[in-house]
């Protein structure tokens, strides 16, 4: 396999918004009103205190490395990885590595290219196949290790070669390091993939504090996990499954939300919100578009979440149920 760079010069600023802000100033990506991340800034000369001191100890864990490959999403953590090794070992030395399959988001594959843009890197687009095998198929708890193993094989077989590479490293934060519902950390051992923000403690906020420091427009970035943990474990994960939320959800995000979930129940189509946004979408004109956005994608029914977006639904079930038997 050939890996094809994608090449994105557009820095990642959103578009104007209202409330009396700095028409010059970007505005936060995730945020609309809230003024953004000065892209100017993102100086690796920015950081002090304890950001920098975390720095650094990213750096002295990639001292060996020469060239890295960085398995990398868009989100924080891998987008403060991806500056942080550029920082240590200069943008020549580092490439983003980004797996493509139908439970990435369109939304999410385009931010994550605009993201790199502004970190100066171009992204190797790694088509991957985990949803050709029968074990990923069937969903159930370890799911995430058949979809990372397939990642870092490809790597493996495909990229390490062609780039040169000395070692390939994830964004692993000491919180997920702590995490029982993380299976896919079992394939980053099996290949040795590297986890620099782990081994320096890095803790999700620390992370969060670094990508500000870093002024990278990210730190905001709400989790954004793969399209196939919005299907129940145990029922199966289809490419038509992943079409239908990743519509709806693009539907969802059409409509001004800055965050949202769609699970996959069968003919319902069930959207989760921040609480906070819950009233808007019972806006007549809003409410008509979501329910029409979802007939569309294929769902039966539409309804919307009165608990609002629970990140990690289905994994922390999985856990519960564990913990009853025990």
């Amino acid at each position: 396999m050939t890996a094809n760079p994608q090449h994105t010069t557009r820095p990642l600023t959103a578009p104007a918004a209202g409330g009396g802000a700095d028409p010059s100033a970007p505005t936060s990506l995730f945020h609309p009103g809230r003024t953004g991340f000065d892209v100017e800034g993102m100086t690796p000369e920015a950081l002090e205190g304890e950001a920098l001191t975390l720095a650094d100890e990213v750096s002295a864990q990639l001292s060996t490395v020469q060239r890295l490959g960085v398995a990398y999403s868009g989100g924080v953590d891998s987008a403060t990885l991806l500056a942080l090794a550029v920082r240590a070992l200069g943008a020549e030395n580092v490439v983003a590595l980004l797996g493509v399959s139908p439970s990435l988001a369109r939304r999410e594959r385009r931010l994550a290219h605009r993201v790199a843009a502004v970190i100066g890197i171009d992204v190797v687009e790694i088509p991957t196949h985990e949803g050709e095998n029968p074990d990923y198929q069937k969903n159930d708890a370890s799911r995430c290790f058949h979809c990372k193993d397939e990642l870092f094989t490809r790597i493996d077989d495909d990229i390490v070669g062609a780039h040169r590479l000395d070692a390939v490293a994830y964004g692993e934060n000491a919180d997920d390091a702590r995490r029982r519902d993380r299976p896919g950390s079992g394939a980053a051992t099996r290949h040795r993939v590297l986890r620099p923000l782990s081994s320096a403690g890095m803790a999700k906020q620390q992370v969060r504090d670094v990508a500000r420091a870093l002024s990278l427009p990210v730190a905001d970035k709400p989790a954004a996990p793969c399209l196939a943990s919005r299907v129940p474990f145990g029922q199966s994960v289809t490419p038509e499954k992943l079409r239908q939320i990743d519509d709806l959800e693009d539907a969802v995000y059409e409509q001004g939300f800055s965050d949202c979930r769609v699970r996959h129940h069968g003919e319902v189509g069930r959207i989760e919100l921040p609480t906070a946004e819950l009233a808007r979408a019972m806006e007549s004109e809003i409410r008509t578009a979501l329910v029409t956005a979802g007939k569309e994608a294929g769902f039966a029914h539409v309804t919307i979440d009165l608990d609002g977006i629970r990140s990690g639904l289905f994994s922390l079930q999985i856990i519960s149920s564990h913990r009853d038997r025990s």
